[in-house]
């Protein structure tokens, strides 16, 4: 793939978030001219990292540090980044919550994932509380499990299926209660 072709895809982007901003436009520090290239670097950098998808703070953070921008220079492209709207913890964290519910996980397996991106605390909690109710990740792990039926169908022996279905949602994060109920069900 051309790489320019993800360089388009952020222009357009970028100049329909700049739209909505006021047409706000990436500050350029005005320091010593090596440091401005190197944070103007960062920032393209970052820019980059931002148009395959939402990242989180911590999550851009750690990629541009990874490529061996200097701690200075990342905070300041990361926090422009802010400013501009490019980068939401919050907007981040609803759409990945999302996105782990459709490939059905539980609320453990969410907030473990979460963690993993820097995404975490009484905020992040509060979006995965009203998202993630008990009826539907009850429905969510029935729903895993009738699509994973034939799997378990093999195992001829009760004992070791009920085991193989407890381990298998307990794996993808649902709460024991909802697991025995599941499997009480089964007979």
């Amino acid at each position: 793939m051309n790489s320019d072709v993800g360089i388009r895809k952020w222009e357009i982007k970028g100049r329909r978030q700049m739209k909505e901003f006021g047409n706000q436009q990436p500050k350029t520090s005005n320091t010593a001219n090596s440091s401005t290239d190197s944070y103007q670097k960062a920032l393209n950098a970052a820019l980059r990292i931002l148009t395959g998808r939402d990242h989180s703070k911590h999550e851009l953070t750690r990629k541009l540090n990874q490529r061996g921008f200097t701690p200075e220079d990342v905070e300041n492209a990361v926090s422009e980044c802010e400013r501009l709207d490019y980068i939401n913890d919050e907007r981040t964290s609803r759409a990945h919550i999302r996105q782990l519910i459709l490939k059905g996980y539980g609320a453990k397996r969410i907030r473990q994932e979460m963690n993993k991106k820097g995404l975490r605390g009484r905020r992040i909690e509060n979006i995965l509380s009203e998202t993630v109710s008990d009826t539907a990740e009850r429905e969510a792990a029935e729903r895993i499990l009738k699509k994973n039926s034939k799997r378990f169908e093999r195992e001829s022996d009760l004992k070791k299926r009920r085991g193989k279905i407890y381990r298998f949602l307990y794996a993808r994060g649902f709460p024991q209660e909802i697991i025995g109920e599941l499997i009480a069900k089964l007979g």
